[in-house]
Protein backbone atom coordinates (compact mmCIF):
# COMPACT_ATOMS: atom_id res chain seq x y z
CA UNK A 1 0.00 0.00 0.00
CA UNK A 2 1.30 3.33 -0.40
CA UNK A 3 -0.64 6.48 1.44
CA UNK A 4 -2.30 8.91 -1.09
CA UNK A 5 -1.94 12.26 -1.34
CA UNK A 6 -5.09 14.92 -1.85
CA UNK A 7 -7.31 13.68 0.96
CA UNK A 8 -8.29 15.38 4.24
CA UNK A 9 -9.71 13.40 7.70
CA UNK A 10 -12.77 13.57 8.71
CA UNK A 11 -14.94 12.89 12.68
CA UNK A 12 -15.75 9.09 13.15
CA UNK A 13 -12.57 7.69 11.16
CA UNK A 14 -13.91 8.63 7.89
CA UNK A 15 -12.26 11.32 5.06
CA UNK A 16 -12.43 12.97 1.86
CA UNK A 17 -11.04 12.33 -1.14
CA UNK A 18 -9.66 15.28 -3.05
CA UNK A 19 -8.26 13.70 -6.12
CA UNK A 20 -10.83 14.12 -8.48
CA UNK A 21 -14.17 16.00 -8.99
CA UNK A 22 -16.67 13.03 -7.09
CA UNK A 23 -15.16 13.81 -3.45
CA UNK A 24 -15.73 10.80 -2.18
CA UNK A 25 -16.63 10.57 1.37
CA UNK A 26 -14.68 7.47 2.64
CA UNK A 27 -15.94 5.27 5.63
CA UNK A 28 -13.37 2.87 7.65
CA UNK A 29 -12.33 -0.03 5.27
CA UNK A 30 -14.49 1.39 2.52
CA UNK A 31 -13.44 2.65 -0.92
CA UNK A 32 -14.31 5.65 -2.96
CA UNK A 33 -16.13 5.36 -6.51
CA UNK A 34 -13.03 4.43 -8.36
CA UNK A 35 -12.37 1.05 -6.29
CA UNK A 36 -9.02 1.20 -5.91
CA UNK A 37 -8.71 4.15 -3.03
CA UNK A 38 -9.18 2.65 0.63
CA UNK A 39 -9.64 4.25 4.03
CA UNK A 40 -7.96 2.52 6.46
CA UNK A 41 -7.85 3.57 9.85
CA UNK A 42 -8.30 7.61 8.91
CA UNK A 43 -6.01 7.32 6.27
CA UNK A 44 -6.57 6.80 2.44
CA UNK A 45 -4.69 5.03 0.76
CA UNK A 46 -3.87 3.74 -2.98
CA UNK A 47 -4.23 -0.17 -3.73
CA UNK A 48 -2.79 0.34 -7.10
CA UNK A 49 0.65 1.83 -6.74
CA UNK A 50 3.02 0.61 -9.24
CA UNK A 51 0.89 -2.84 -9.32
CA UNK A 52 0.45 -2.29 -13.76
CA UNK A 53 -2.09 -4.33 -15.02
CA UNK A 54 -0.76 -2.97 -19.34
CA UNK A 55 2.62 -2.11 -20.53
CA UNK A 56 2.83 -1.01 -23.81
CA UNK A 57 5.21 1.15 -26.42
CA UNK A 58 2.21 2.91 -28.64
CA UNK A 59 2.38 5.12 -31.34
CA UNK A 60 1.49 8.70 -29.74
CA UNK A 61 -0.94 9.02 -32.70
CA UNK A 62 -2.92 6.23 -31.09
CA UNK A 63 -3.78 8.46 -27.46
CA UNK A 64 -4.92 10.30 -29.84
CA UNK A 65 -2.90 13.09 -30.07
CA UNK A 66 -1.93 14.45 -33.42
CA UNK A 67 0.16 17.92 -32.67
CA UNK A 68 2.51 15.99 -29.79
CA UNK A 69 5.87 14.91 -31.29
CA UNK A 70 3.83 12.91 -34.45
CA UNK A 71 5.24 10.07 -35.51
CA UNK A 72 7.07 8.94 -31.70
CA UNK A 73 6.18 5.85 -29.45
CA UNK A 74 4.60 6.36 -25.94
CA UNK A 75 5.39 3.52 -23.34
CA UNK A 76 1.98 3.63 -21.88
CA UNK A 77 0.73 2.29 -18.30
CA UNK A 78 -1.73 1.23 -16.51
CA UNK A 79 -3.71 0.10 -13.50
CA UNK A 80 -7.38 -1.35 -13.19
CA UNK A 81 -9.57 1.30 -11.42
CA UNK A 82 -11.39 4.23 -12.93
CA UNK A 83 -13.70 6.95 -10.99
CA UNK A 84 -16.25 6.63 -13.85
CA UNK A 85 -18.22 3.67 -15.14
CA UNK A 86 -19.01 4.21 -18.99
CA UNK A 87 -21.65 1.83 -20.24
CA UNK A 88 -19.61 2.23 -23.54
CA UNK A 89 -16.00 1.67 -21.76
CA UNK A 90 -13.90 -0.04 -24.03
CA UNK A 91 -11.45 -1.44 -21.77
CA UNK A 92 -13.88 -2.35 -19.18
CA UNK A 93 -12.05 -5.39 -18.24
CA UNK A 94 -10.01 -3.32 -16.67
CA UNK A 95 -11.16 0.18 -15.73
CA UNK A 96 -14.38 -2.21 -14.35
CA UNK A 97 -11.69 -5.05 -12.71
CA UNK A 98 -12.33 -4.45 -8.49
CA UNK A 99 -15.86 -3.77 -9.09
CA UNK A 100 -16.26 -7.01 -10.92
CA UNK A 101 -14.05 -9.18 -8.85
CA UNK A 102 -15.00 -8.78 -5.13
CA UNK A 103 -12.52 -5.35 -5.11
CA UNK A 104 -9.97 -7.92 -5.93
CA UNK A 105 -6.74 -5.56 -6.96
CA UNK A 106 -4.29 -7.32 -9.55
CA UNK A 107 -1.65 -5.85 -11.88
CA UNK A 108 2.55 -6.66 -12.18
CA UNK A 109 4.68 -4.75 -9.67
CA UNK A 110 6.57 -2.50 -11.35
CA UNK A 111 8.69 0.69 -9.67
CA UNK A 112 9.07 4.17 -11.73
CA UNK A 113 12.84 3.38 -12.35
CA UNK A 114 11.78 -0.16 -13.95
CA UNK A 115 8.50 2.17 -16.06
CA UNK A 116 11.34 4.95 -17.22
CA UNK A 117 13.88 2.12 -18.23
CA UNK A 118 11.55 0.39 -20.82
CA UNK A 119 10.59 3.33 -21.88
CA UNK A 120 13.83 4.20 -22.65
CA UNK A 121 14.91 0.98 -24.19
CA UNK A 122 11.87 1.18 -26.35
CA UNK A 123 12.86 4.50 -27.78
CA UNK A 124 10.43 6.03 -26.43
CA UNK A 125 9.85 9.85 -26.18
CA UNK A 126 7.31 10.03 -23.82
CA UNK A 127 5.10 8.00 -21.03
CA UNK A 128 1.70 7.92 -21.49
CA UNK A 129 -0.94 7.12 -18.51
CA UNK A 130 -3.53 5.65 -20.15
CA UNK A 131 -6.12 2.63 -20.79
CA UNK A 132 -8.33 3.39 -17.63
CA UNK A 133 -8.75 7.29 -16.06
CA UNK A 134 -4.93 8.00 -14.82
CA UNK A 135 -5.50 10.38 -12.10
CA UNK A 136 -6.69 7.54 -10.50
CA UNK A 137 -3.08 5.75 -9.96
CA UNK A 138 -1.52 9.34 -9.42
CA UNK A 139 0.50 8.34 -6.85
CA UNK A 140 2.36 5.97 -9.08
CA UNK A 141 1.91 8.41 -11.96
CA UNK A 142 3.84 11.42 -10.11
CA UNK A 143 6.76 9.34 -9.23
CA UNK A 144 7.21 7.98 -12.95
CA UNK A 145 6.51 11.60 -14.28
CA UNK A 146 9.17 13.65 -11.89
CA UNK A 147 11.85 10.85 -12.94
CA UNK A 148 11.27 10.73 -16.93
CA UNK A 149 11.25 14.67 -16.90
CA UNK A 150 14.83 13.92 -15.17
CA UNK A 151 15.38 11.22 -18.27
CA UNK A 152 14.63 13.85 -20.68
CA UNK A 153 10.95 12.30 -21.50
CA UNK A 154 7.77 14.05 -21.95
CA UNK A 155 4.59 12.65 -20.18
CA UNK A 156 1.31 12.14 -21.12
CA UNK A 157 -2.27 11.77 -19.62
CA UNK A 158 -5.64 10.18 -21.91
CA UNK A 159 -8.12 11.29 -19.35
CA UNK A 160 -11.80 11.98 -18.75
CA UNK A 161 -10.67 15.55 -17.16
CA UNK A 162 -12.67 14.75 -14.45
CA UNK A 163 -9.66 15.48 -11.62
CA UNK A 164 -10.09 18.47 -8.96
CA UNK A 165 -8.09 22.20 -9.86
CA UNK A 166 -5.67 21.06 -6.66
CA UNK A 167 -4.36 18.06 -8.39
CA UNK A 168 -4.29 19.32 -11.70
CA UNK A 169 -2.16 22.52 -10.42
CA UNK A 170 -0.09 19.79 -8.98
CA UNK A 171 0.31 17.90 -12.30
CA UNK A 172 0.95 21.02 -14.59
CA UNK A 173 4.55 21.15 -13.90
CA UNK A 174 5.25 17.78 -14.78
CA UNK A 175 2.72 16.75 -17.35
CA UNK A 176 3.59 18.16 -21.58
CA UNK A 177 0.34 16.73 -23.38
CA UNK A 178 -3.15 15.61 -22.30
CA UNK A 179 -5.91 14.66 -24.38
CA UNK A 180 -9.39 15.09 -22.47
CA UNK A 181 -12.66 13.46 -23.33
CA UNK A 182 -15.59 15.24 -23.78
CA UNK A 183 -17.91 13.10 -24.14
CA UNK A 184 -20.92 14.96 -24.48
CA UNK A 185 -22.85 18.67 -24.04
CA UNK A 186 -25.17 17.61 -21.42
CA UNK A 187 -25.03 16.40 -17.68
CA UNK A 188 -27.85 13.62 -18.77
CA UNK A 189 -25.56 11.98 -20.67
CA UNK A 190 -22.99 12.08 -18.03
CA UNK A 191 -25.13 10.58 -15.30
CA UNK A 192 -26.57 8.21 -17.59
CA UNK A 193 -23.68 6.65 -19.29
CA UNK A 194 -20.34 7.72 -17.40
CA UNK A 195 -21.65 8.17 -13.61
CA UNK A 196 -20.23 11.75 -13.90
CA UNK A 197 -20.82 15.37 -14.35
CA UNK A 198 -20.37 17.62 -17.30
CA UNK A 199 -18.97 20.52 -15.57
CA UNK A 200 -16.15 19.78 -14.16
CA UNK A 201 -14.43 18.31 -17.43
CA UNK A 202 -15.20 21.62 -19.28
CA UNK A 203 -13.32 23.43 -15.53
CA UNK A 204 -10.38 21.00 -16.46
CA UNK A 205 -10.07 21.53 -20.23
CA UNK A 206 -9.76 25.49 -19.50
CA UNK A 207 -7.32 24.69 -16.53
CA UNK A 208 -4.55 22.75 -18.40
CA UNK A 209 -4.51 25.20 -21.39
CA UNK A 210 -3.97 28.05 -19.20
CA UNK A 211 -1.49 26.07 -17.13
CA UNK A 212 0.58 25.81 -20.51
CA UNK A 213 -0.40 21.83 -20.55
CA UNK A 214 -0.39 21.00 -24.76
CA UNK A 215 -4.30 19.58 -24.90
CA UNK A 216 -6.56 17.86 -27.47
CA UNK A 217 -9.84 16.70 -26.93
CA UNK A 218 -12.00 13.74 -28.28
CA UNK A 219 -15.28 13.30 -28.88
CA UNK A 220 -17.16 9.76 -29.52
CA UNK A 221 -19.74 10.17 -31.42
CA UNK A 222 -22.52 7.74 -30.43
CA UNK A 223 -25.76 7.25 -32.75
CA UNK A 224 -28.70 9.42 -31.15
CA UNK A 225 -27.35 9.53 -27.82
CA UNK A 226 -24.64 12.88 -28.39
CA UNK A 227 -24.26 13.26 -32.36
CA UNK A 228 -26.83 15.74 -32.46
CA UNK A 229 -25.80 18.55 -34.71
CA UNK A 230 -26.97 21.27 -31.91
CA UNK A 231 -24.79 19.53 -29.57
CA UNK A 232 -21.60 18.94 -31.77
CA UNK A 233 -22.17 22.79 -32.32
CA UNK A 234 -22.21 23.93 -28.24
CA UNK A 235 -18.98 21.25 -27.93
CA UNK A 236 -16.90 23.04 -30.79
CA UNK A 237 -17.80 26.39 -29.86
CA UNK A 238 -16.41 25.43 -26.25
CA UNK A 239 -13.47 24.59 -27.49
CA UNK A 240 -13.24 27.94 -30.11
CA UNK A 241 -13.83 29.71 -26.80
CA UNK A 242 -10.87 28.03 -25.13
CA UNK A 243 -8.67 28.39 -28.08
CA UNK A 244 -9.16 27.51 -31.09
CA UNK A 245 -6.02 26.25 -32.08
CA UNK A 246 -6.94 23.43 -29.92
CA UNK A 247 -7.57 19.88 -32.03
CA UNK A 248 -10.88 18.26 -31.91
CA UNK A 249 -11.04 14.51 -32.78
CA UNK A 250 -14.60 13.39 -33.25
CA UNK A 251 -14.30 9.27 -33.54
CA UNK A 252 -16.44 6.59 -34.01
CA UNK A 253 -18.46 4.20 -31.94
CA UNK A 254 -18.59 0.41 -32.15
CA UNK A 255 -21.20 -1.26 -30.03
CA UNK A 256 -19.25 -2.70 -26.73
CA UNK A 257 -19.91 -3.88 -22.85
CA UNK A 258 -22.99 -2.62 -22.05
CA UNK A 259 -23.85 -0.41 -25.03
CA UNK A 260 -24.35 -2.55 -27.78
CA UNK A 261 -28.43 -1.14 -28.43
CA UNK A 262 -27.11 0.69 -31.29
CA UNK A 263 -24.91 0.65 -34.96
CA UNK A 264 -21.41 2.00 -34.99
CA UNK A 265 -20.39 5.71 -36.23
CA UNK A 266 -22.25 6.37 -39.85
CA UNK A 267 -19.23 7.78 -41.79
CA UNK A 268 -21.34 10.58 -42.69
CA UNK A 269 -21.74 11.64 -39.18
CA UNK A 270 -18.22 11.99 -38.05
CA UNK A 271 -18.01 14.18 -41.90
CA UNK A 272 -20.50 16.30 -40.56
CA UNK A 273 -19.08 16.68 -37.55
CA UNK A 274 -15.87 17.82 -39.12
CA UNK A 275 -17.61 20.27 -41.14
CA UNK A 276 -19.25 22.02 -37.59
CA UNK A 277 -16.38 22.43 -36.17
CA UNK A 278 -14.25 23.79 -38.95
CA UNK A 279 -17.52 25.87 -39.48
CA UNK A 280 -17.36 27.14 -35.86
CA UNK A 281 -14.26 28.53 -35.64
CA UNK A 282 -11.36 25.43 -34.64
CA UNK A 283 -8.71 24.92 -36.88
CA UNK A 284 -8.04 21.68 -36.34
CA UNK A 285 -10.80 18.79 -36.45
CA UNK A 286 -9.79 15.40 -36.84
CA UNK A 287 -12.21 11.95 -38.04
CA UNK A 288 -11.08 9.00 -36.21
CA UNK A 289 -11.23 5.57 -36.59
CA UNK A 290 -11.79 5.62 -39.74
CA UNK A 291 -8.34 5.32 -41.51
CA UNK A 292 -7.16 6.35 -44.70
CA UNK A 293 -10.79 8.70 -45.07
CA UNK A 294 -8.51 11.40 -45.24
CA UNK A 295 -10.15 13.29 -42.43
CA UNK A 296 -6.96 12.37 -40.20
CA UNK A 297 -4.68 14.69 -42.54
CA UNK A 298 -3.27 17.95 -40.71
CA UNK A 299 -3.83 20.73 -43.31
CA UNK A 300 -2.74 24.31 -43.22
CA UNK A 301 -5.34 26.65 -41.49
CA UNK A 302 -4.15 29.50 -44.12
CA UNK A 303 -4.11 27.60 -47.41
CA UNK A 304 -4.81 24.59 -47.03
CA UNK A 305 -1.42 22.82 -47.80
CA UNK A 306 -1.47 19.31 -46.51
CA UNK A 307 1.22 19.33 -43.92
CA UNK A 308 1.22 15.57 -42.23
CA UNK A 309 -0.31 12.71 -43.95
CA UNK A 310 -1.67 10.09 -41.95
CA UNK A 311 -3.31 6.48 -42.31
CA UNK A 312 -4.47 5.53 -38.96
CA UNK A 313 -1.61 5.56 -36.68
CA UNK A 314 0.87 6.02 -39.16
CA UNK A 315 2.87 9.04 -40.57
CA UNK A 316 3.16 8.97 -43.90
CA UNK A 317 4.85 12.31 -44.59
CA UNK A 318 5.33 15.42 -42.70
CA UNK A 319 5.64 18.18 -44.70
CA UNK A 320 5.89 20.83 -41.69
CA UNK A 321 9.02 23.14 -40.69
CA UNK A 322 9.65 24.04 -37.22
CA UNK A 323 6.05 24.39 -36.81
CA UNK A 324 5.55 26.13 -39.72
CA UNK A 325 3.87 25.54 -43.24
CA UNK A 326 6.59 25.20 -45.74
CA UNK A 327 4.18 27.55 -48.51
CA UNK A 328 2.90 30.38 -46.79
CA UNK A 329 4.90 30.28 -43.04
CA UNK A 330 1.46 29.79 -40.67
CA UNK A 331 2.35 28.80 -37.13
CA UNK A 332 0.74 25.69 -36.39
CA UNK A 333 0.14 25.20 -32.82
CA UNK A 334 1.22 21.88 -31.33
CA UNK A 335 4.37 20.17 -29.71
CA UNK A 336 6.49 19.87 -32.65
Amino acid sequence: MHEALFYQAEKDGRVVCTLCSHHCHIGPGKRGICGVRENRDGKLYSLVYGRLVAENSDPIEKKPLFHFLPGSRSHSISTVGCNFQCLHCQNYHISQYPHMHDGEITGTPRTPEEVVAMAESSGCASISYTYVEPTIFYEFARDCMELAHGRGMKNVFVSNGYMTAGTTRDMARLLDGINIDIKAFTDDFYRKVCKARLQPVLDTVRLMHELGIWVEVTTLLIPDLNDSEEELRQIAAFIRDVDPGIPWHVTAFRPTYKLTDRGATPVATLRRAREIGLEAGLRFVYEGNIPGEGGENTYCPSCGTELISRWGFSIRSNQLRDGRCPQCSETIEGVW
